[in-house]
């Protein structure tokens, strides 16, 4: 972001290529008097090789001339894990009902994902994972090691 000083950090998580003057951005927008439109088109244009149903979450830096700056970063954990295990919502019951389940390959691969976001350069690969293997015990996902299956 720029050495200018914001008056507001917006925080948004807006489907890739759909950013609309409608909500959740038109409103957090337009608070701050920021042009709306302007925000909406380069967004779209930036997220239009993503699939359309992929959550961004974006960080919008607004300063004191109605500028802004904004930045993606990498969709969450979850909608990956989501993803890998096929299924559509998480448990009610996680840790007593599972959903579907994932290996530690996915986990890692996530991980990798998650890693190269700026805002987690100071965590390592391990760590990542670590965190994606609890966001999936969460969200009522198994965890299968393939190293751990014995073949007789």
């Amino acid at each position: 972001m720029s050495a200018k000083t914001p008056i507001a950090l917006v925080r948004l998580v807006v489907p890739a290529g759909a950013a609309k003057p409608s909500p959740p951005v038109g409103p957090a927008l337009g608070q701050h008097g920021v042009n709306i439109m302007s925000f909406c088109k380069d967004f779209n244009a930036k997220t239009s090789e993503h699939k359309s149903d992929v959550p961004v979450p974006v960080e919008i830096a607004i300063y004191g001339d109605k500028s802004f700056e904004w930045r993606m970063k990498t969709p969450p954990a979850s909608y990956f894990i989501a993803k890998a295990a096929g299924v559509a919502k998480s448990s009610t019951r996680p840790g007593h009902a599972f959903v579907g389940s994932i290996n530690l390959k996915h986990a890692y691969e996530i991980a990798k994902v998650k890693a190269s976001d700026e805002t987690m350069g100071h965590v390592g690969l391990e760590s990542a994972t670590k965190s994606v293997l609890g966001t999936a015990r969460a969200m009522g996902i198994r965890v299968v090691d393939p190293r751990a299956t014995n073949v007789n």
